[in-house]
């Protein structure tokens, strides 16, 4: 049976099939490229090969991703006055750039120019669009479309059923891209430039991360060149986090952004020993950068003798006295210990170059270096400016405690002293028990002998839960380039939990980054937005409440048992639902509920683990919820999650991290009293 010519979605589903051919022709374009004569050596071929094969997994035709999801049809050409009686252009967006053999575009990249107005055109303001047709899909097959007049005054504006429906779909495995559903103001940020950090404060489900995400793949797409060579770099807080949201990039075709914890990025020693939470908090303050910085300059030395070169019959002197002023102006030029360091010999030959002038004789830059290398000038640099190794710096201060409090003094309380010293001062950097917060301090002390790499631009997710030191490592990192942070003030749950962006950002060294806040909930339904949102006046006062836009309420339960096997028949109650289930408790109950799990048959999985159509329970300790979503979740035991906590205000932010991770659905099962603050 043949289908009409005129039937719209005929002609939609030929146009997807001519796009995946046309995608198909430019892979093997690519993959037929001979570049065997094309490179002067073979450093440049293994280039030039890597870039090739990069473009290839770029250009892959995903079958159960769509191609393109929108359509626009203009009223004028874009830029352009509309002739009379001339119709405008038509684009289908899309994840990539699609062309057919001519090289006129099938998909037009979501991130261009011109598909701007598919994500912020409206009946207030249509952008020169005539239409706006939204496609949806089954797996890959072109099923539906929707459209919107919105140059059509007669047509009232109406919400997308197709978005809404997107919007709502379960979720299964990891974390997918948000490009089709994309709003107004999260499009805005998306699209800022590359120039600026923005900081995002958002509740849950307001798409925070994907926003950042998307972010970095606008920024790629429009300064692809200069990104190219500073690179990028997405700072997550777990690893678990980072395998959730590993495969939005490349589904996006961006393959070359590099994903790392903060943990990843100061690791210069093995992490072996953990801090108590005052110990933690002192060593995460700001004002350690401080204390080492003292530290590590006390180590320069005024000269007290003058350095004599020899060189042939002659004997050059130096006085002591214009040493201490080399030495002076290089400390007053602020400048990195180690490139001061570098820079003395050259100073003190300089000084002996000048000597050689006036008593007539013409020296080069040879000579220059050959003085600087002179054994009487290493011997000077050495006593004068001393090589420090800032893991040996470190273990000095937290093992030595007249050592710290000479340079701890009118920094550091004598109780915040005693705090940060090691019961059983290290023998060496090896065999020292150092912790995730001594890291810190290494890195700050290697950024203060050698400037680190900064990259292009950062993003920093779940920022909230950064100390001032961890916020000064990651700045580090981009000095030179741009960050886009992502948190939620309410989710904080370290004891050095950010109070606020503005300060955050002054020790990320951005402080002149735009704050947006984001409080349409696309992710939590009402209800239990609503539920968890009890909770805000304890934790974060003054805080906007998130306002679900789902028009699905959702499932929502608070159930109370009498023991586990209740607490298992929830969890196979959500099981019989489309999508992934999470049973999410107090690190403590996890043992238990894990071997209930096991005596009952029900297999079950860890955090950052991909659910399965065989296994989609997922037990998960409520320390590793962050940033984590789930299409149902069973919470256990309310007040054992505020109880596992060292204070009752982390622990109700822990609480309110675990009751938002559902996507479709609650059940908040209780044997002890639930919180005072839910009722």
């Amino acid at each position: 049976m043949s289908t009409p010519v005129d039937d719209p979605l005929s002609r939609e589903r030929s146009h997807l099939a001519a796009s995946r051919s046309a995608l198909r022709a430019m892979r093997e374009d690519v993959e037929a490229l001979d570049i065997s004569d094309v490179t002067a050596n073979w450093v440049n071929a293994e280039v030039l090969a890597h870039q090739i094969d990069e473009r290839i997994k770029a250009l892959a035709d995903l079958s159960d991703t769509p191609l393109f999801f929108g359509r626009l049809d203009y009223l004028r050409a874009p830029g352009a006055e509309q002739a009379e009686g001339a119709e405008g252009e038509r684009f289908y967006i899309g994840r990539r750039h699609v062309h057919d053999a001519d090289g006129d575009p099938m998909v037009i990249d979501w991130r261009a120019p011109v598909s701007q107005p598919f994500y912020r055109a409206s009946k207030k303001d249509p952008m020169d669009i005539a239409l706006r047709r939204r496609f949806g899909y089954t797996g890959g097959d072109l099923t539906a479309y929707e459209d919107e007049h919105l140059s059509d005054p007669a047509e009232a504006a109406r919400t997308s059923k197709l978005l809404q429906q997107e919007i709502e779909r379960p979720r299964v495995g990891p974390m997918r891209d948000i490009v089709a559903t994309i709003q107004p103001e999260q499009d805005e940020i998306v699209r800022s430039g590359l120039s600026g950090t923005v900081c995002v404060q958002g509740g849950p489900g307001t798409g925070k991360t994907a926003v950042g995400l998307h972010r970095v793949a606008y920024l790629l797409y429009a300064h692809r060149e200069r990104l190219a060579r500073t690179g990028t770099l997405v700072i997550g807080p777990n690893r678990s986090f980072l395998h959730y949201i590993e495969q939005v990039l490349p589904a996006l075709g961006e393959l070359s952004v590099r994903q790392a914890t903060v943990e990843d990025l100061v690791a210069h020693v093995e992490i072996k020993g953990t801090d108590d939470a005052t110990a933690a908090v002192v060593k995460g303050d700001a004002r350690m950068a401080q204390v080492l910085r003292r530290a590590l300059y006390a180590h320069v030395t005024m000269p007290a003798e003058p350095v004599v070169v020899v060189r042939g019959s002659r004997r050059w002197r130096v006085p002591a006295y214009e040493l201490e002023d080399i030495v002076r102006e290089l400390l007053a030029r602020d400048i990195r210990y180690g490139a001061a360091r570098e820079a003395l010999p050259q100073r003190i030959a300089h000084a002996v170059l000048v000597q050689m002038e006036r008593s007539g004789e013409a020296p080069d830059d040879r000579v220059q270096d050959a003085v600087a290398r002179n054994s009487a000038v290493k011997a000077a640099v050495k006593a004068i400016w001393p090589a420090v190794d800032p893991a040996k710096l470190v273990l000095r201060l937290l093992s030595d405690a007249d050592f710290l409090a000479e340079h701890a003094e009118g920094i550091l309380g004598e109780e915040e002293q005693k705090a940060v010293l090691w019961a059983r001062p290290a023998r060496s950097v090896r065999s020292a028990k150092w912790s995730a917060a001594d890291a810190v301090l290494i890195d700050e002390a290697t950024d203060l002998i050698q400037r680190t790499h900064s990259l292009g631009h950062v993003v920093l997710d779940e920022a909230q839960d950064l100390s001032p030191m961890q916020y000064r490592a990651v700045g580090r990192r981009c000095t030179t380039g741009s960050a886009t942070v992502l948190g939620d003030l309410a989710q904080g749950t370290t004891p050095w939990a950010t109070r606020g962006w503005q300060e955050a950002l002054a020790h990320l060294g951005k402080p002149d980054a735009v704050v947006e806040e984001l409080t349409a909930g696309f992710r939590v339904p009402t209800d239990v937005i609503t539920y968890a949102s009890r909770l805000l006046p304890h934790i974060a006062p003054g805080l906007t409440p998130v306002v679900s836009i789902r028009e699905n309420p959702g499932h929502f339960e608070v159930r109370e048992v009498t023991g586990t096997a209740e607490v298992l028949d929830a969890c196979r109650e959500s099981l019989r639902n489309e999508g992934s289930t999470a049973l999410i408790a107090a690190d403590a109950r996890i043992p238990e509920l894990a071997a209930a799990l096991a005596e009952a048959g029900v297999p079950y999985l860890g955090p950052g683990e991909e659910t399965t159509l065989q296994t989609r329970l997922t037990l998960v300790p409520a320390s590793l919820a962050k940033g984590l979503e789930y299409d149902y979740v069973v919470l256990d035991e309310p007040s054992a999650v505020v109880d596992g906590e060292p204070d009752e205000r982390t622990g109700l932010r822990r609480l309110y991290v675990a009751l938002t991770r559902a996507v479709s659905g609650l059940t908040v099962t209780h044997k002890a009293p639930l919180p005072p603050q839910l009722s």
